[in-house]
């Protein structure tokens, strides 16, 4: 196979012509593997797939991956993580913003959950009547 850049011949499988540096574009992409691992009765097993897996154990995994303890591990490079984040602009609304922030490593500024609207409105009247006791203070003062 040969570079487009430099036109020197380059191994097949390689990721880079070694000479130039140009990205081959055939090993270019993301992939997506997996692995099953499965400690059950003392034994760990190493699964390829879910369809490797004996359907007795393929039963007890199901149950306890939709359970409360279960969990999702993704290990992505930059590029990954926004190939991911792309992916998740069909999710709704606030479970969108919070994946894609956990999924870039971005911190957000959490809302306060203290300072509801009805609260707002109550602050704002204590520090206009404050603010007007204040000036009639000054007021009383200046005439007496």
């Amino acid at each position: 196979m040969k570079c487009k850049r430099c036109g020197k011949s380059v191994a097949k499988g390689t990721t880079q012509c070694p000479h130039c540096g140009e990205r081959n574009p055939l090993t270019a992409g993301l992939y997506q593997t997996s692995t099953v691992l499965i400690s059950s009765g003392g034994a760990d097993l190493v699964y390829r797939s879910m369809d490797e897996v004996p359907a007795r154990l393929r039963t007890q995994l199901l149950k306890s991956t939709n359970s409360t303890n279960s969990a999702t591990i993704l290990i992505a490079d930059r590029r990954g993580r926004k190939e991911i984040a792309k992916a998740m602009n069909q999710l709704p609304g606030p479970a969108q913003r919070r994946l894609v922030r956990s999924i870039l490593g971005t911190e957000a500024a959490q809302p306060e959950t203290w300072l509801t609207p009805t609260r707002k409105r109550i602050i704002g009247g204590m520090v206009i009547s404050l603010v007007a006791g204040v000036l009639t203070l000054v007021y009383l003062r200046h005439w007496l």
